[in-house]
């Protein structure tokens, strides 16, 4: 399939009420409307496409974006092609789910997550932890740094409280995952996550929600989740 091929495929599939929830949580036209199971049929006629992959995501459609993101080839993408993902992420839907999934199947994925938490941008710094999320819980636990870590922890304990919107949300699940998913040291994110406590996340039109790792930690714990990994990172 070429590009205006994909284009009326994904035009077709649009649901004016996908569209509406999209449009809810910060999309703006152009869209269409597609959900994401939808898109998996053709997906496998594609495969992998970076060159295709590229001119979607250029159009700032959110459905193609989207798609860009599952057809994409991060061992491919250099730095400097995530960097120009990221700028056209205009919101967490972008940045968190399509953006930081990719990189996290690129070699290069810590590097880029650490200078994007570093960088002081919302969505960059949301993507950023985002990024390690889904690393934590795909990746084998001997492939990370224990120290680097724990100081990531002991960053979020020192900076949930005053952190963006997107990126305090994007710490919480953090902890959440490092507890859940890296075994060494999933005691003291527990320990950090209790004593962060509720956080209140503030939105505009929408009803205030309530951020509370350490729970959501609990419980999971107390089903047996401790370890768990994912088989994929993309769908």
């Amino acid at each position: 399939m070429d590009f205006k091929e994909v284009m009326n495929e994904l035009e077709a599939l649009g649901k004016e009420r996908t569209k509406k929830i999209y449009l809810s949580n910060g999309a703006h036209e152009p869209l269409f409307g597609v959900a994401t199971g939808a898109m998996k049929p053709f997906v496998k006629k594609i495969k992998i496409d970076q060159s295709l992959a590229e001119e979607l995501y250029t159009t700032g459609n959110y459905d193609a974006m989207y798609f860009a993101g599952i057809i994409a080839d991060p061992k491919a993408m250099t730095k400097e092609d995530f960097n120009r993902w990221i700028d056209d992420a205009y919101f967490y839907m972008l940045s968190d789910y399509v953006v930081a999934v990719t990189l996290a199947e690129s070699p290069i994925a810590q590097e880029v997550a650490d200078e994007w938490i570093a960088s002081g941008d919302e969505l960059r710094m949301s993507a950023g932890w985002s990024c390690y999320c889904w690393l934590l819980g795909n990746r084998k636990d001997d492939e990370f740094d224990k120290s680097k870590l724990s100081d990531r922890l002991d960053q979020v304990k020192e900076n949930i409280y005053d952190a963006p919107i997107r990126t305090k949300v994007s710490m919480n699940n953090f902890l959440y995952t490092v507890a859940i998913s890296y075994i060494p040291l999933s005691e003291k994110a527990a320990e950090v996550a209790e004593e962060i406590g509720a956080i209140e996340i503030k939105r505009e039109r929408k009803k205030n929600g309530v951020l509370h790792a350490y729970e959501n930690i609990q419980k999971d714990l107390d089903k047996g989740r401790l370890g768990f990994k994912r088989k994929y990172v993309r769908c």
